[in-house]
Protein backbone atom coordinates (compact mmCIF):
# COMPACT_ATOMS: atom_id res chain seq x y z
CA UNK A 1 0.00 0.00 0.00
CA UNK A 2 1.07 3.42 -0.90
CA UNK A 3 2.08 6.15 1.59
CA UNK A 4 0.17 9.47 1.06
CA UNK A 5 2.24 12.73 1.82
CA UNK A 6 -0.52 15.34 1.83
CA UNK A 7 0.44 18.88 0.94
CA UNK A 8 0.76 21.49 3.59
CA UNK A 9 -2.82 23.32 3.44
CA UNK A 10 -4.61 19.45 4.28
CA UNK A 11 -1.73 18.55 6.93
CA UNK A 12 -3.25 21.48 9.12
CA UNK A 13 -6.64 21.03 8.19
CA UNK A 14 -9.86 18.24 10.16
CA UNK A 15 -13.05 18.10 9.93
CA UNK A 16 -14.80 19.41 6.68
CA UNK A 17 -13.21 20.97 3.89
CA UNK A 18 -16.16 22.95 2.99
CA UNK A 19 -19.28 23.16 3.87
CA UNK A 20 -20.98 21.28 0.98
CA UNK A 21 -18.64 18.03 1.05
CA UNK A 22 -19.05 14.97 3.36
CA UNK A 23 -15.68 14.14 3.10
CA UNK A 24 -13.98 14.65 6.49
CA UNK A 25 -9.85 14.92 7.07
CA UNK A 26 -8.02 14.06 10.48
CA UNK A 27 -4.07 14.49 11.55
CA UNK A 28 -2.53 12.40 13.73
CA UNK A 29 -0.89 14.52 15.49
CA UNK A 30 2.02 11.88 16.66
CA UNK A 31 2.49 9.83 13.68
CA UNK A 32 1.77 12.62 11.00
CA UNK A 33 -0.86 10.00 9.66
CA UNK A 34 -3.80 11.36 7.66
CA UNK A 35 -6.91 9.36 7.37
CA UNK A 36 -10.37 10.67 5.94
CA UNK A 37 -14.13 9.45 6.15
CA UNK A 38 -17.45 10.21 4.36
CA UNK A 39 -20.73 10.41 6.02
CA UNK A 40 -22.57 8.57 3.96
CA UNK A 41 -26.52 7.95 4.32
CA UNK A 42 -27.32 9.84 7.61
CA UNK A 43 -30.33 9.24 9.70
CA UNK A 44 -32.98 11.81 9.12
CA UNK A 45 -35.09 9.61 11.56
CA UNK A 46 -35.32 10.76 15.44
CA UNK A 47 -33.00 8.90 17.89
CA UNK A 48 -34.73 5.76 19.78
CA UNK A 49 -34.72 5.79 23.37
CA UNK A 50 -31.53 3.70 23.71
CA UNK A 51 -29.67 6.30 21.45
CA UNK A 52 -31.36 8.89 23.10
CA UNK A 53 -29.73 7.49 26.54
CA UNK A 54 -26.37 6.84 25.03
CA UNK A 55 -26.74 10.73 23.87
CA UNK A 56 -27.29 11.69 27.54
CA UNK A 57 -24.55 10.05 28.93
CA UNK A 58 -22.01 11.22 26.58
CA UNK A 59 -23.03 14.78 27.65
CA UNK A 60 -22.75 14.15 30.98
CA UNK A 61 -18.99 12.38 30.50
CA UNK A 62 -18.36 15.44 28.57
CA UNK A 63 -19.48 18.17 31.26
CA UNK A 64 -17.49 16.07 34.15
CA UNK A 65 -14.41 16.02 31.51
CA UNK A 66 -14.89 19.94 31.10
CA UNK A 67 -14.94 20.73 34.58
CA UNK A 68 -11.60 18.37 34.96
CA UNK A 69 -10.10 20.41 32.35
CA UNK A 70 -10.90 23.73 33.70
CA UNK A 71 -9.72 22.91 37.18
CA UNK A 72 -5.73 23.49 37.17
CA UNK A 73 -4.99 20.77 39.85
CA UNK A 74 -6.82 18.28 38.37
CA UNK A 75 -5.83 18.91 34.65
CA UNK A 76 -1.66 18.88 35.84
CA UNK A 77 -2.22 15.62 37.42
CA UNK A 78 -4.57 14.44 33.97
CA UNK A 79 -1.62 15.84 32.16
CA UNK A 80 0.92 13.55 34.03
CA UNK A 81 -0.99 10.65 33.49
CA UNK A 82 -1.77 11.05 29.37
CA UNK A 83 2.45 11.42 29.19
CA UNK A 84 2.69 8.10 30.57
CA UNK A 85 0.44 6.60 28.11
CA UNK A 86 0.42 6.58 24.01
CA UNK A 87 -2.96 5.41 22.88
CA UNK A 88 -4.34 8.28 23.09
CA UNK A 89 -3.52 11.42 20.54
CA UNK A 90 -5.12 14.37 22.50
CA UNK A 91 -6.08 15.13 26.57
CA UNK A 92 -9.37 15.18 25.99
CA UNK A 93 -9.86 11.97 24.04
CA UNK A 94 -7.92 10.81 27.02
CA UNK A 95 -10.12 11.98 30.06
CA UNK A 96 -13.09 11.24 28.07
CA UNK A 97 -12.16 7.40 27.68
CA UNK A 98 -10.84 7.21 31.62
CA UNK A 99 -14.18 9.06 32.93
CA UNK A 100 -15.88 6.96 30.23
CA UNK A 101 -15.85 4.04 33.03
CA UNK A 102 -16.73 6.47 35.58
CA UNK A 103 -20.67 6.72 34.98
CA UNK A 104 -23.30 4.04 34.71
CA UNK A 105 -25.50 3.55 31.26
CA UNK A 106 -28.01 6.66 32.87
CA UNK A 107 -25.16 8.90 33.12
CA UNK A 108 -25.17 8.87 36.51
CA UNK A 109 -21.56 8.57 38.79
CA UNK A 110 -21.05 5.09 39.63
CA UNK A 111 -20.20 5.24 43.47
CA UNK A 112 -21.70 8.23 44.52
Amino acid sequence: MAEIKPMALIESMKKKVCMHTNVYFRVNKQTGKVTTGTLCNPSSKAPNEAQQKTMNRFAKVQAAVRAILANPTEKTKLETEYKRQNKYGSLLGYALHKLNGNYDENGDPIGG
